[in-house]
């Protein structure tokens, strides 16, 4: 009864179908790993917000690089801000709508600075870009969180009128006259108190994204390629037989008597 899944056409089908749903599974393993490596950042960035703050100094050294481990970790720092030199991270959109960071160079003792995220401004549209408000004079000590510098093109990080798509600070310290620590601090606490007119800083998103209903989504496409062939086959090999279909006789006609 089954003989004709031998013929070409349907080895052809039974192949693509294998090969549709090996992709699928694939993809859902995929979006399952995923969710482990999202699962395992959580764990990291949970226990670097415990953490006791320790001097950025310490973990982020001039000429070095920030360990991605060590990212959301809280650090501190004493120095004053070069306003002159602040750099408005754009296109930054929260729940209420789109706005820009606020991103100001603290000069520390030793004539280095570090990057600060002093907060965050609504804007009108995406590509507005308004002045900034003035940093604090005098000097400030500062409390954050340690964020590592974006991978992203150097066309999104060097500084373009004042005002850059992504943080690098190598790339941002190039136009400053003083070394640059590497990473940024997202602004927490400030003595003297924040600015007033610039939002905190949002915390550390800790959801695990879409990659489970996503995973589960391409092994129901792997099971559903398996369970189409399967019916198309059956479909094949038990017919649906038509019932005859009974002949209609026209009714005699009669004719009229006058």
């Amino acid at each position: 009864m089954y003989r004709f899944l031998l013929s070409g056409r349907w080895l052809a089908l039974a192949a693509l179908v294998l090969v549709v749903a090996g992709v699928c599974v694939q993809l859902g393993r995929w979006q399952f790993d995923r969710l482990d490596e999202r699962r395992a950042d959580n764990e990291r960035i949970e226990a670097n917000l415990a953490t006791e703050p320790v001097p950025v100094e310490g973990i982020a050294p001039a000429g070095g690089a920030v360990d991605p481990d060590d990212e959301w970790r809280r650090v501190t720092a004493s120095g004053s801000y070069d306003s002159e030199n602040q750099i408005v991270l754009t296109q930054q959109t929260r729940e209420v709508g789109p706005g820009v960071e606020v991103l100001t160079p603290l000069v520390v003792a030793d004539g280095q600075a570090v990057l600060v995220d002093r907060g965050w401004i609504a804007t009108s549209g995406p590509s507005d870009v308004p002045s900034p408000p003035a940093a604090p004079t005098g000097s400030v000590d500062v409390t954050g969180w340690l964020r590592v510098d974006s991978g992203a093109e150097d066309w999104a990080t060097t500084p373009d009128d004042g005002t850059v798509r992504a943080v690098d600070s190598a790339d941002i310290a190039d136009g400053l006259p003083y070394e640059v620590v590497p990473g940024w601090i997202s602004l927490i606490e400030q003595q003297p108190s924040a600015d007033a007119g610039l939002a905190a800083t949002e915390e550390p998103d800790l959801g695990q994204g879409p990659h489970f209903f996503y995973g589960l989504q391409w092994w129901f496409f792997a099971a559903l390629a398996l369970v189409g062939y399967g019916w198309f086959a059956w479909t094949e090999a038990h017919p649906r037989r038509r019932e005859p279909v009974a002949e209609t006789r026209q009714p005699a006609s009669t004719s009229s008597q006058s």
